[in-house]
């Protein structure tokens, strides 16, 4: 089954509507270290234009909508193909925030961490 996500956001008031993902990405086929798998990864959400903040479990990314997101997330899972990953672990979380503006820097400053 494929979804038009551009579709499904496309009658939410962009103003209004963030998503805020946390993502995780990891080869498990490849031994115990895997830090080249997921700097590719980090490098490929850097280059996507969407704000990233990565920590050292996960990166939390901020998009306008699913496309952008699952995209991204797409083109993370893509270069770690064509690196030579065998099986790869995806973790994600979303926060889709439909009654006003989030980022991640106003979710950081409600529990006084900004």
């Amino acid at each position: 089954m494929e979804y038009n996500w551009s579709n499904m956001t496309a009658e939410r008031d962009k103003e209004q509507t963030m998503i805020i993902a946390e993502f995780a990405i990891f080869p498990t086929s490849e031994g115990a270290s895997v830090s080249r798998f997921v700097k590719e990864a980090i490098r490929v959400i850097e280059d996507s234009g969407l704000k990233s903040v990565t920590g050292g479990m996960s990166t939390a990314i901020e998009a306008p909508d699913l496309e952008s997101l699952f995209r991204v997330i797409g083109q993370a899972d893509e270069a770690l193909v064509k690196m030579g990953a065998k099986r790869i672990h995806v973790d994600l979380r979303i926060d889709h925030r439909l009654d006003k503006k989030a980022t991640i820097e106003s979710k950081l400053k409600a529990v006084g961490k900004s």
